[in-house]
C-alpha cells in the first residue's frame, strides 16, 4: 500500500469517527483486515488514527492558532490538519516533506486546488514558526486539558477527586501505549509452561504481579502465537483479571456473573473453579451473549450457562439466595480505558456519568437478594469516577445493613498492591499510571444477615 493511500484510509476512518460517532478500534480493525496491509503499513495507520484522536483537543488547538475560528472548513479539511500536524510534531520517523507532500495531494484529489493551498500554506506554517508552547497556559487546569488533550469538564472532575498531581500524572498516562497482557488456561497449560513456549517462539514477556494466571506481553504481536491459535491465551487487561482472582470462587459452587460480555471475567471464574460447578452469565443483549458462550467453547469451559436477560430482572429466573457468588461488573463510563478508546472521552458528559451511577446502584440492589447468606459479592468497573465506584458502594451499603465490606478482601489483595494510592476503606481504586494497565475499580461485600 502506497503511503498515499494509506493516509487517505486513515483521514477516511478520523471522518468517520470525530464527525459521525464510529468506534475508532473496529473501524481500525475493519481496515486492517480488508485492506491487506504489511505489520508495517498496520503500525502507521493505527498509530496516525489513535494519536491524532487521543490527541484531538490539542491538535485543535494547534490548527486554531494559525487559522480563523470563524473560518469554514470541510471537516475532511479539519482532520487532515489534525492528522498531518500530529505527525510533524509526534511522529519522529516521518519526515515532515513527506507528510506535507502527501496532505497536499489528498487536498487536491478530495477538494480543489484553493483547498490544497490552504493546507500547504497552514502546514509551512507551522513548519516555519512552530507550534504554540503549551507550558506557557497560566491557568494550570487548562494546561492539563490542552497538553494531555483531555475535556475541561473531566480535568476539573479528576482534580476535585484526587487533587492536581494524580490528575495530571493519569492524563498523561493516558496518552501513552499500554502494553498488551494475557491470561493463560490453566487447565491446558501453566503459566510458567506457556513464558517458556513464548519466549522460544521469539516473544518478549514477563509474569504479572497482580494475576496468577497473567503474562504481559513487552514484544512480539501475541495474536501471531500458536499459543493464542489454540486457545491457551486469552487477551485480557491485568486490571479485569484481578476481578476472578478477588471473588475467591471454588469448585462445585454456583456463581452469577450479571453483566457478563464479552466473556473475559467469566471464563476466567470457570477456570478458577476448574470448571466443577455452575457459571450463570447475563448480559442485557442475545447477540453479546452468545459470545461469551463462543468463547466458553474456544476454551473448552463446560460450566458457562449464558443467556439474554435485564439483570435487574434476574429475580424472575432465580430463586432469592441462589448463589454463593457474584460478580458485577456493572456498565460504567469506561473512562478508565481511555488509552485503548481514546474516543470515549470526548463522547461523555458529567450527565452520562449520572445516569450511570442511577443504573449502577439499581442492579447492585436487584441482584443482592439472589446472594446466600455469607456469599459474596464483588462490584468492579473500568472507570476512575468516585460517582460510579466508592459512592455506588457507600449508598448501598447505607441501604443495606446486611451486607458489609468484607475486610478480608484488603489482606487478600497481591502484595504489589496493597499499598497503592487508591485503596480506600470501600474499595480499590486502580489508576492507569500504577501498573501500566487500565483505570479499574474492584470492592467485595459479604452477606451477613
Amino acid at each position: 500500500m502506497t503511503k498515499y493511500i494509506l493516509r487517505n484510509t486513515a483521514l477516511d476512518i478520523l471522518v468517520r469517527v470525530g464527525e459521525k460517532g464510529g468506534y475508532s478500534h473496529l473501524m481500525v480493525d475493519h481496515a486492517i483486515a480488508n485492506k491487506g496491509l504489511s505489520g508495517k503499513d498496520e503500525a502507521l495507520l493505527t498509530e496516525i488514527v489513535y494519536g491524532t484522536i487521543q490527541r484531538k483537543l490539542t491538535l485543535e488547538y494547534f490548527v486554531f492558532s494559525f487559522v480563523d475560528r470563524k473560518k469554514k472548513m470541510q471537516a475532511w479539511v479539519k482532520w487532515l490538519l489534525y492528522m498531518s500536524i500530529y505527525q510533524m510534531e509526534y511522529l519522529d520517523k516521518v519526515p515532515d516533506h513527506a507528510i506535507l507532500h502527501e496532505s497536499v495531494e489528498i487536498a487536491k484529489k478530495r477538494g480543489h486546488k484553493g483547498i490544497s493551498s490552504f493546507v500547504n500554506g497552514v502546514l509551512r506554517n507551522v513548519q516555519r514558526k512552530g507550534l504554540p508552547d503549551l507550558s506557557k497556559v497560566d491557568d494550570q487546569v487548562k494546561r492539563i486539558s490542552l497538553e494531555t488533550s483531555h475535556p475541561l469538564w473531566l480535568v476539573r472532575r479528576w482534580t476535585d477527586m484526587y487533587g492536581m498531581k494524580t490528575t495530571e500524572i493519569m492524563c498523561q498516562t493516558n496518552l501513552k501505549h499500554k502494553p498488551l497482557s494475557v491470561r493463560v488456561q490453566p487447565l491446558k497449560i501453566t503459566r510458567k509452561e506457556a513464558i517458556t513456549k513464548l519466549t522460544n517462539e521469539g516473544f518478549e514477556v514477563e509474569p504479572s504481579t497482580i494475576s496468577t494466571q497473567g503474562i504481559i506481553v513487552i514484544k512480539g504481536n501475541i495474536l501471531k502465537s500458536e499459543l493464542f491459535k489454540q486457545s491457551y491465551l486469552t487477551v485480557q487487561d491485568q486490571s479485569s483479571m484481578l476481578v476472578a482472582e478477588m471473588l475467591e470462587v471454588k469448585q462445585g459452587m454456583k456463581v452469577l456473573d450479571a453483566c457478563s460480555a464479552p466473556g473475559g471475567k467469566t471464563t476466567h471464574i470457570a477456570e478458577k473453579m476448574n470448571n466443577i460447578g455452575e457459571v450463570h452469565a447475563y448480559d442485557l443483549h442475545d447477540k453479546k451473549a452468545k459470545l461469551v458462550t463462543k468463547k466458553a467453547m474456544e476454551l473448552e469451559l463446560t460450566i458457562i450457562n449464558a443467556k439474554q436477560a435485564d439483570s435487574r430482572k434476574l429475580d424472575t429466573l432465580h430463586d432469592t439466595e441462589s448463589f454463593d457468588r457474584i460478580l458485577l461488573d456493572a456498565p460504567c463510563s469506561g473512562l478508565g480505558v481511555l488509552r485503548g478508546k481514546p474516543d470515549i472521552k470526548y463522547n461523555k458528559s458529567e450527565e452520562d456519568i449520572e445516569k450511570l451511577a442511577s443504573i449502577q446502584l439499581e442492579l447492585i440492589e436487584s441482584v443482592a437478594p439472589l446472594l446466600k447468606k455469607d456469599g459474596k459479592l464483588v462490584y468492579s468497573t473500568c472507570t476512575v469516577d468516585k460517582h460510579e465506584n466508592e459512592q455506588i458502594i457507600q449508598q448501598f451499603v447505607e441501604r443495606h445493613p446486611e451486607f458489609e465490606m468484607d475486610q478480608q478482601f484488603f489482606e487478600e489483595l497481591p502484595e504489589s498492591l496493597q499499598h497503592i494510592e487508591g485503596i480506600s476503606s470501600l474499595g480499590l481504586q486502580l489508576f492507569p499510571q500504577d501498573f501500566n494497565t487500565d483505570g479499574f475499580f474492584l470492592t467485595r461485600l459479604i452477606k451477613t444477615s
